[in-house]
């Protein structure tokens, strides 16, 4: 099945990759090398009616469900994990697709985060 995906708003996309690059500058001071493909967990806010809809898309985008947590206002997250690399490509991908997937489904995305990856063995 092929999505009509909804066009993305630039600025959004902008305002996020500012927060992505700091994520991003983080993960390198602490060595990574952003090419080594590796976890990359992504979370939403929204109902569990939303998130039902938000797994039937993401799994087309190869996102599985990690974990769904209420905080302590009440919010309900759905954290989701896909196997990628956080290249500057990669992730602006990532955050357009997560965008593109708050947009279809009524969610709130919340951002990504991953472990970093230096290539050398633990």
């Amino acid at each position: 099945m092929s999505l009509n995906l909804p066009l993305v708003d630039e600025a959004r996309l902008a305002a996020e990759w500012e927060a992505d690059k700091a994520v991003l500058a983080n993960l390198a001071a602490n060595g990574d090398v952003a090419r080594i493909a590796r976890p990359v967990d992504v979370s939403f806010k929204g109902s569990e009616k939303d998130f039902e809809r938000v797994l039937t898309i993401a799994s087309q985008f190869g996102f599985v469900e990690l974990d769904r947590e209420e905080d302590e206002d009440g919010d309900l997250f759905l954290f989701l994990e896909c196997e990628q690399p956080v290249d500057e490509q990669s992730i602006r991908a990532l955050t357009r697709k997560c965008l593109q997937i708050e947009i279809l489904c009524g969610v709130e995305y919340d951002g990504w985060g991953c472990e970093a990856r230096t290539g050398g063995v633990h």
